[in-house]
């Protein structure tokens, strides 16, 4: 693999990366990227692509004298979380994890760098403190336990010549359906603060769930979701895709980085502050707040769940910021004026 210096000071690199799951987004984002810098790109995708999940030979030939590989593949958790979703959530991460993990151990010339998606919901409901890699308490419930099998699937066996990073992913500022539910909320007058609060019927949707043998085989709650009393100021942490796809290169050229990564802007916000900047942003001088017997039903009619606004999500990416990671949209204002606009 050869580097050749742009004229904007990055690097242009020959070579083969393959992406895996790139349908999404942030996986559009990434293939561009690699493209522009000089790399061959393979896929892996349901459909079409180099080689298709299933195809465990056609998933080692493509992965075969690959410089790179960038995992993204998973069910889209913007869905109502009832049992058939909940299982294809898990599993579309676990056995896409798994096919990739044993291809690069049959390789005879495997991937130097393995980065993998993952998520920073797998921290606990946080309001006292920030979550860094170091000192993060990891949660309980569905999509924390989901977090923890997609990791350990990752990080399972031996393989001495791939070094392994799993990008543990606030929520992505981009063109994705977080960032257009949020604004779309904003320019109907419902922008205000979303507030949790108690709810008039139990659900177990959120309920974790198993996989694996042993202590993984165990859900880490067997009932739904405590509520919090947030107040509109549970902790919104987020990243642009610019600087998802900048960690990303950051960390390739950076051998000393591996295990788990937060990819987080250093300064989150609160849920009042994010509805506020967004209603700036679209020009909507009211915004009605949101109450959890509110949010419910909402939710319900658009196929999705209310954890997404009120899950306190306070991380930190310590150990970028640590390896002189530089944030190009480090404030959450200028990145959404930034995403909207385009």
């Amino acid at each position: 693999m050869t580097k050749h210096r742009l004229h904007n000071g990055r690097h242009r690199t020959s070579g083969v990366a393959v992406v895996a799951g790139g349908s999404g987004f942030i996986g559009q984002a990434v293939i561009a990227d690699l493209t522009a810098q000089g790399y061959q790109v393979r896929t892996i995708s349901r459909a079409g692509g180099d080689a298709r999940w299933g195809d465990s030979a056609g998933i080692q030939r493509v992965i075969d004298g690959s410089d790179l590989l960038v995992n993204l593949a998973g069910k889209s958790v913007n869905c109502r979380y009832t049992d058939a979703n909940r299982n294809e959530v898990l599993r579309s991460r676990v056995e896409t994890t798994r096919a990739l993990r044993e291809a690069i151990a049959a390789s005879p010339e495997p991937p130097a760098l393995w980065l993998n998606a993952s998520t920073a919901t797998i921290y606990r409901y946080a309001m006292g403190r920030p979550q860094t890699e170091a000192d993060g308490e990891l949660g309980k419930g569905f999509s924390v336990d989901v977090a923890r099998a997609w990791e350990r699937e990752l990080f399972e066996g031996e393989l001495p010549n791939t070094r392994r990073v799993a990008l543990r992913m606030a929520i992505v500022l981009g063109d994705g359906p977080a960032t257009q539910m949020l604004a779309t909320l904003a320019r109907v007058g419902l922008g205000g603060p979303q507030r949790d609060g108690r709810w008039f019927f139990s659900s177990n949707r959120y309920r974790g769930i198993a996989h694996g043998t042993g202590s993984a085989a165990h859900p880490t709650t067997a009932t739904g979701p405590d509520w919090h009393d947030s107040r509109g100021r549970q902790r919104f942490s987020w990243i642009h895709t610019d600087d998802v796809l900048r960690a990303m290169w950051h960390i390739r050229d950076t051998p000393a980085l591996d295990g788990v990564i937060n990819l987080s802007s250093p300064n989150p916000r609160d849920n009042t502050t994010l509805m506020r900047s967004l209603r700036r942003i679209v020009k909507m001088p009211v915004g009605l707040t949101a109450h959890r017997w509110m949010l419910e039903p909402a939710m319900f009619v658009l196929r999705t769940e209310p954890e997404l606004v009120l899950k306190s999500r306070w991380v930190l990416p310590e150990r970028l910021v640590e390896s002189g990671f530089e944030f190009r949209w480090p404030e959450l204002e200028p990145a959404l004026r930034n995403i909207l606009k385009r």
